[in-house]
């Protein structure tokens, strides 16, 4: 397993959520953080000032293609080096194959899908001088399967797990190795509408928090590709 010691692990989405389990699991274990949110105001305070010395919470937008660029910029000026990317951040809003508007397949396009190919694209060069990078990217077992009519959301999750094997390919020879973590229902704000099933039901933050911490700690010669993850029975390929 890779050692957390000096490793600068970049998280998208950290404020709340996921993103916010993932950053309290990550610094527990040593690593030093760049948190980027909307507001980065709401990171540190979620995170309290004693974590000042590891941690820079930045600005990101997914929807600004400059907002990675200067993400990463001020990640690698305040650190040194990049060694880790989460893509975490992402939005869940219904868009169907009859709509007639297209403004909401749009907008999970630009944030689910462009948002981590620009940090992707961002980070890269840092990542190849670490030898040993990491690109963990949050998806769904909606880019595995179509289980509702929100196709838009699944076609925006089947395309970053697309893009997270042109990592995988792209990444190997430089010591990269790239991870799709495919969570079904996971108890976040995210899912605040989900009646099927109760929210103790659900998968929790912290559980896998744990999974992306795995993905970026396996060696070079143990890369696990895709995490599929039930919270409850389903026929899976």
């Amino acid at each position: 397993m890779l050692s957390p010691d000096n490793r600068v692990v970049m998280v998208s989405g950290a404020n709340r959520g996921i993103g916010l389990a993932v950053a309290r699991n990550l610094l527990a274990k040593g690593y030093r953080l760049s948190l980027g949110a909307r507001d980065p105001r709401k990171i540190a305070t979620a995170l309290g000032e004693a974590t000042a010395d590891r941690v820079l919470a930045a600005a990101f937008e997914a929807r600004d293609r400059a907002s990675a660029t200067a993400w990463a910029e001020a990640t690698a000026q305040r650190f040194g080096r990049i060694d880790a990317l989460v893509n975490n951040a992402g939005i869940s809003t219904p868009a169907r194959i009859e709509d007639e508007d297209e403004a909401v397949l749009d907008a999970l396009w630009e944030v689910n899908v462009k948002g981590p190919l620009r940090l992707i694209r961002a980070a890269l060069p840092h990542l190849k001088r670490s030898g040993t990078g990491r690109v963990v990217t949050i998806a769904s077992l909606s880019g595995k399967r179509v289980a509702n009519d929100n196709v838009g959301y699944a076609m925006s999750k089947f395309a970053v797990v697309a893009l997270t094997h042109g990592v995988r390919r792209l990444g190997w020879e430089h010591g990269i190795r790239a991870c799709a973590i495919c969570p079904s229902f996971v108890d976040t704000d995210m899912t605040a509408a989900v009646t099927a099933l109760p929210r103790s039901a659900m998968i929790q933050p912290g559980d896998l928090a744990e999974l992306v911490a795995t993905a970026l700690a396996l060696p070079n010669n143990a890369a696990v590709a895709e995490y599929l993850v039930n919270c409850r029975f389903e026929d899976m390929l």
